[in-house]
Order: C-alpha cells, then sequence, then structure tokens
C-alpha cells in the first residue's frame, strides 16, 4: 500500500522537497495508509506507529499527513503515533460541505480520537493543525491531555490585542482581510485556485512577484494540496473567530514554537497565545521562519519530546 508522501509545505520554502515515505520505527518499515470513518461520509487517512502515549500531529494548509514523515519514527519509539490527513487534504476524497473552518477539522479530529480509542491525546500542529489544535482544546478539553502549537494563525486575536501593539494588531488584521483574505475569496468563488493560492503566496512571501517566481514542479504540488480551499474559500472561513476568553479557558499545559525570522503577523499571535494560555511557554528558534520543523528539525523534536515526558 502507498504510504503519504512527504513534501515541504509552502509557508516559508520555495522548494519542495523530494518525496520520502513515512518511516515507522528503527526497521524503517513504512506505515500502511489506514482509514478510518467519522460519520456523516466523511473518513480520513492516517499511518500509526509506536505504542505508549498517543500523540495526535496535525498539519498546516497546503500540505497534508505525510508533513510529518520524519517525525513518526523518532516519536514513536515512545509514544502511539498518528498523523492524518485533514478532511480535504491529500488523500482523503470526501464530499464538499459548507461551513468549513479550522473549527470543523478541530470537530474532525475530536471524533479521530474517538474512533481509533485514544481517549486523551497530546496533539502536536502546525500553522493551520496548530488552530485546529487550539479549537479542540476549547471545545473538547476532555480530549486532551497537551498541546503543541507551532504558529497557530489565529488572526482573530489580532483585532482584539490591547497596550503598545493594539494599534499594529488592528492595522495587520484590517490589511490580511483586505489584501489575503477577499482576493482569496474572488479568485476561488470564480473557479481560479492558482490565482488563489498565488494571491496567497504573494501575500505571505512580500512579493507580488512570489508565485511567478516558483519553479513549475513546486507549483503544481502546492496546488495539489489546495483543495481545502476550493471549499474553505466558497462556503467557509479561512480564519474562524477564536475568542480571547475561550483561550483563557483551556486548561492544558501548552508548548508554542516559533521561528524568529516567521511573518510579522504570526509574532504577534504567539505573543498574544502566550499570555492568554493559563499555562504556556515559548520557545523561539532563532534560525528557522515558519516552517521550524523543516529547518531545525532536531531541536523542535527535543524540545517536544522534553515536554511531553
Amino acid at each position: 500500500m502507498p504510504v503519504l508522501s512527504r513534501r515541504d509545505a509552502v509557508l516559508g520554502v520555495a522548494a519542495l522537497a523530494a518525496a520520502a515515505p513515512v518511516r515507522a520505527g528503527p526497521d524503517d518499515a513504512a506505515p500502511d495508509i489506514r482509514l478510518v470513518e467519522l460519520g456523516d461520509g466523511i473518513a480520513l487517512h492516517y499511518v500509526e506507529a509506536g505504542k505508549g502515549a498517543p500523540v495526535v500531529f496535525v498539519h498546516g494548509s497546503l500540505s497534508d499527513g505525510g508533513y510529518w514523515s520524519d517525525q513518526v519514527g523518532p516519536f514513536s519509539g515512545a509514544h502511539r503515533v498518528v498523523a492524518y490527513s485533514r478532511r480535504y487534504n491529500v488523500p482523503n476524497d470526501n464530499p464538499a460541505r459548507p461551513g468549513y473552518s479550522a473549527v470543523v477539522d478541530a470537530q474532525d479530529l475530536a471524533r479521530l480520537i474517538e474512533r481509533l480509542g485514544l481517549k486523551r491525546v497530546d496533539v502536536v500542529g502546525h500553522s493551520y493543525g496548530a488552530l485546529t489544535a487550539l479549537f479542540l482544546a476549547s471545545l473538547r478539553p476532555d480530549l486532551v491531555n497537551r498541546i503543541v502549537l507551532c504558529e497557530a494563525p489565529a488572526v482573530s486575536l489580532l483585532g482584539s490585542l490591547s497596550g503598545p501593539e493594539a494599534a499594529e494588531g488592528r492595522a495587520m488584521f484590517d490589511d490580511i482581510q483586505a489584501r489575503m483574505v477577499a482576493p482569496m475569496h474572488a479568485a476561488f468563488t470564480r473557479g481560479d485556485r492558482e490565482a488563489g493560492v498565488a494571491v496567497f503566496i504573494d501575500y505571505v512571501f512580500g512579493d507580488p512577484r512570489a508565485w511567478e517566481k516558483m519553479p513549475d514542479a513546486a507549483k503544481r504540488e502546492t496546488l495539489r494540496d489546495a483543495h481545502e480551499w476550493d471549499v474553505m474559500m466558497t462556503t467557509g472561513e479561512l480564519f474562524p473567530v477564536l475568542d480571547p476568553d475561550a483561550v483563557r479557558r483551556i486548561s492544558a499545559p501548552a508548548l508554542l514554537l516559533s521561528g524568529a525570522k516567521s511573518y510579522p503577523f504570526l509574532r504577534l499571535i504567539d505573543a498574544e497565545l502566550t499570555r492568554l494560555l493559563p499555562d504556556a511557554r515559548r520557545i523561539v528558534f532563532d534560525r528557522a521562519g515558519h516552517q521550524m520543523w523543516l529547518q531545525e528539525p532536531d531541536a523542535c523534536r527535543r524540545a517536544v519530546l522534553e515536554f511531553l515526558a
């Protein structure tokens, strides 16, 4: 059976790495892809390896479960590891349903945990997967032990900052809505996936020709993982509102991993999450950007394993 491919997500990385199999353990055997039915016609593909306390890895946008290929094996030495593809990412083939957002992803994750009999889990989320983890910890605290948040795009928090960062946060929020979300929505509504993705890439890289400069192979791989936006940007919500009071009520201990070279709006969001979460600590990797798991994989792994221990 084939395995989930590993590709560098595009946030922060213009060139995509060659595909590599997910590694399960010391014998380098690649775990089979499995399928779990969540009900209501929704099914998710996942890989599983190891025994022990369960850890679920959640990928970001323009990516899939194979993002965690290099981490499944090392973590499976002490944990039961599950890495899955979110609802509309490769290789899933789920029917389009209106209202899709990180809230729905959190509901899917809750059902995944229950279907696999994992009971309470540690969740490691990158980018949109971290936003999914935040909503899960808020909506279903009974399922969560600890959360690792790798730059969650909780964009709504930018509009509610206080103190000296309030004006900067509001300006960033307005700019994201005007120059990223609105033109992405327009492009996807008219069925132009490539134009919608180009808006996003150009925006986060701060370069109006960023997409144009990408190699054709990188563009193809990126578009392959953009189907979630076909659904989200037409009938759902890219950045659903995350209530600051809901974050304050999250009791699960949280580790935040940030890249010093990441996007400024994520820096503000991570700082605010560190203030809001009752039990949080933050590590900033000086040499990494948003893709800290690709740029500093060993350091990220050590930090998370220490936190989980």
